[in-house]
């Protein structure tokens, strides 16, 4: 198994005006596994914490948050027991990020050859000159044209899907084994996303890598994943083969997510999923769904625990009744 994230817990720890703690309940026991050669869409609501679960098991969280328990295994290795230098090492080396911005992730101070030169010789023993031969080859890799005069060129003078290849070549240069992608098409035209998710899938099938797609769009995760975890209020509540998951949703969640699909729209069949989730500040016992789930009842009150149905991991006390 190339990376196993068990029991996650993530909280923001804060004061209020009268100095007293306020602690957000952010990620609450995500539990999730990605084998080499897969790609796992992990989706979800704004503010269900996907973005969050990724910056977590990287050791990318900035204060007030913090991990507060769990184990992340990549390789074996706990990368929550790690340094941050040792992360560093493993950051940009074994473990490649492409995150949804290009534009703040490439410097705007150094031309695109000398960036790609750079990220190269901080984690290996090489060359200048082997490193630019490199470089190049993989800009023209990623399929940008002209890969010399593109070395030369600055960050601003990129379009937006170039500048997000640029992207995929910095994450992909020093062939880690795990690709991350943080909602990586998003400000791109349609076509352009349908270009950057093609690059996405077909790098990982020949690198026989491991990747994770955090997206809000299923119809991404239908087409490029092979699994799927569906996240709630810091928690996975389904996760399973992409193809048992989207033509039998077991979880209530996970079916109004289906239901709520753009292209439904067109069709005049959509629900929009009612209410709102639970405070992080004060979340309640039991499911923490149930508040918007028609199947509520008070069983709902105790955590429910994980049912396993046709290679689906369902977190429901009625998995399979939504469907």
């Amino acid at each position: 198994m190339l990376l196993d994230v068990a029991d996650l817990h993530t909280r923001f720890v804060t004061r209020d005006l009268d100095d007293r703690p306020r602690v957000a309940h952010a990620l609450n026991g995500v539990s999730f596994s990605l084998d080499e050669g897969r790609i796992l869409g992990l989706v979800g609501e704004s503010g269900a914490g996907k973005s969050l679960t990724v910056t977590s098991i990287l050791g990318l969280l900035r204060p007030p948050a913090r991990v507060t328990g769990g184990s992340a295994r990549f390789e074996g290795q706990d990368l929550l027991s790690l340094s941050q230098t040792q992360l560093g090492r493993l950051r940009g080396s074994r473990i490649g990020l492409v995150v949804q911005s290009p534009r703040s992730a490439l410097d705007p101070l150094a031309r695109i050859g000398e960036q790609l030169v750079r990220v190269q010789r901080v984690h290996r023993d090489i060359s200048r000159g082997d490193a630019l031969r490199r470089a190049e080859a993989m800009l023209a890799g990623v399929g940008i044209p002209d890969p010399r005069r593109r070395m030369a060129a600055w960050p601003h003078e990129l379009s937006g899907g170039m500048a997000q290849r640029v992207v995929i070549a910095l994450a992909l240069i020093n062939e880690p084994r795990l690709l991350v992608a943080d909602e990586p098409t998003t400000g791109l035209d349609v076509t352009v996303q349908a270009q950057i998710l093609d690059l996405l899938h077909g790098e990982v099938r020949r690198r026989n890598i491991g990747a994770i797609v955090i997206t809000h769009d299923l119809g991404v995760v239908a087409q490029y994943c092979d699994d799927v975890a569906v996240m709630f209020a810091g928690l996975v509540v389904e996760r399973g083969p992409v193809q048992t998951i989207f033509a039998r949703p077991g979880h209530p969640y996970t079916r109004a997510l289906l239901e709520a699909v753009p292209e439904r729209l067109r069709l005049g069949s959509a629900r929009s999923i009612g209410g709102a989730p639970p405070d992080l500040y004060a979340l309640p016992e039991g499911c923490l769904y149930r508040e918007r789930c028609a199947l509520a009842a008070s069983a709902c009150r105790t955590e429910p625990p994980f049912v396993v149905r046709d290679g689906a991991m369902i977190r429901c006390h009625f998995a399979g009744s939504a469907s």
